[in-house]
């Protein structure tokens, strides 16, 4: 029996090469200010059109100010870009979600929100965070700029097929547990090559458990194992998401749509390349220490040994626990976690209590949807009474592309995908962690245990 990463890839092959890559077909493509302006251009130079233009979607996202969005942007490369990606979708006739209109916010977050993203497709993005997708059912992951061209050209992609591997993740997660902590505790065992290779399907009582806004974020650090991609088989869990959002299929094509939705699953005999089985007892609130999303540790924990050059940019010594640790700035937002559930989670536990004085806080929607939920569902006064802004959406902080820069030996606990260095900032050293425990450092000024003040 095929694992559903065979159906859906067999579905989509348009030839095999004996010996070489497969032609993919590519359902839809993503397109971001950043990775697409040599693609345009490419097609500009070979003279053709985009082959199937209703398949692509552009969106900046990256470069987009997080204030002042109804303003030119002040930065002379971060506005050429954005205005670029305006122009080359007029000309080439795509669907555009430009700054500032209610559509637009990171393409991770609103592709699955609007209905863009459905099971059973394929799905490309010039951003290694594509897997993100995968959370509905799909076979998504990022391509080159080169690639993009290709799609943009042909609508279908060359690849080699990935080997497969099934995580499952038994048990009940502990009081404080999320799907960033999972993520964050797969990385620490795996390291951030031990999925090289491999797309991976999330299994078992956690993954069946979790929302769809934790799935999205569990498969969105697919790519920080060093996995092609990662994906869950659909179940009522995405259907009930996806059902009436703007581009989910209606009346009769919704029913039609279910029944085969209903088939993507591996069968019970299905045979993977690998298989990994964790218990949800083993993980606490996690956060990282050193400059790979691999190198994390259980809240609680102590920083490994030995000494490394990771721990000495991060000011960090083996046998160090972080607990207690002041921090200066907090990030929550991201194709991560910049969700409407990551929200209602940092309210939790800020309400009623105070920002701490000497923390800056970045608090970015990942969309304009999130951000008008966050106001029909008043945690805009929640967080304001708690001294905490609400920016508008973006990439935001997560990478040093826009004005949300954390400066130079500064730590930033982070709810971001990525602690490479120099990623949030020259010299800033990223702390990776879920909302909850970002949302205890933001009230408290040093790393604390969400589970204390839950």
């Amino acid at each position: 029996m095929n694992t559903l990463f065979d159906k859906i890839w067999d579905k989509h092959v348009v030839q095999k090469i004996d010996d070489g890559p497969t032609q993919l077909y590519i359902d839809r493509l993503y397109c971001h200010e950043v990775t697409s302006p040599q693609a345009f251009e490419g097609l500009r130079q070979r003279g053709i059109r985009c082959f199937r233009p209703q398949q692509i979607v552009c969106m900046p996202d990256h470069n987009t100010p997080t204030h002042d969005q109804d303003k030119p942007i002040e930065d002379p490369v971060s506005k050429k870009q954005v205005d670029t990606l305006a122009k080359n979708a007029e000309e080439f006739g795509l669907t555009h979600y430009g700054m500032f209109s209610r559509d637009n916010g990171i393409i991770h977050v609103v592709g699955p929100e609007k209905g863009l993203s459905l099971p059973g497709m394929t799905i490309v993005c010039g951003d290694s965070h594509t897997s993100t997708h995968g959370a509905m059912g799909a076979v998504a992951f990022g391509i080159g700029t080169s690639e993009v061209e290709m799609v943009m050209a042909s609508q279908c992609i060359l690849q080699q097929k990935p080997k497969s591997m099934r995580i499952s993740i038994n048990g009940t997660l502990q009081k404080g547990v999320t799907a960033k902590d999972v993520a964050l505790y797969l990385m620490a065992q795996l390291t951030t090559s031990g999925a090289t290779g491999y797309f991976v399907e999330y299994s078992g009582d956690v993954v069946r458990n979790l929302s769809m806004e934790g799935r999205l974020t569990l498969c969105n650090l697919s790519i920080e194992m060093g996995a092609r991609g990662g994906f869950i088989a659909p179940d009522e869990v995405t259907f009930d998401y996806i059902k009436g959002r703007e581009y989910a299929p209606k009346g009769e094509a919704w029913d039609k749509a279910v029944a085969y939705w209903k088939t993507l699953k591996s069968g019970p005999d299905a045979v993977f390349d690998k298989e990994l089985t964790f218990d949800a007892k083993d993980i606490e609130p996690r956060i990282t220490y050193g400059t790979n999303p691999g190198m994390g540790i259980g809240i609680t924990e102590a920083i490994p040994e030995p000494e490394s050059r990771a721990l000495s940019y991060m000011g960090f010594k083996p046998g160090e626990k972080l607990l207690g640790k002041k921090i200066d700035y907090v990030f929550l937002g991201a194709c991560t976690n910049g969700r409407i559930e990551d929200f209602r989670a940092f309210a939790s536990i800020v309400k009623g209590r105070q920002k701490a004085a000497d923390v800056v806080a970045w608090l970015v929607p990942g969309s304009w949807a999130v951000d008008r939920q966050i106001r029909e569902e008043g945690l805009d006064k929640v967080l304001e009474a708690a001294g905490f802004e609400i920016r508008q959406p973006g990439c935001s902080a997560c990478l040093a592309m826009n004005d949300d820069k954390v400066p130079a030996g500064k730590y930033c606990l982070s709810t971001s995908n990525r602690n490479f260095e120099g990623r949030q900032g020259p010299g800033a050293r990223t702390i990776l962690c879920s909302p909850l425990v970002a949302a205890a450092a933001a009230v408290t000024g040093v790393i604390t245990d969400p589970r204390e003040l839950l």
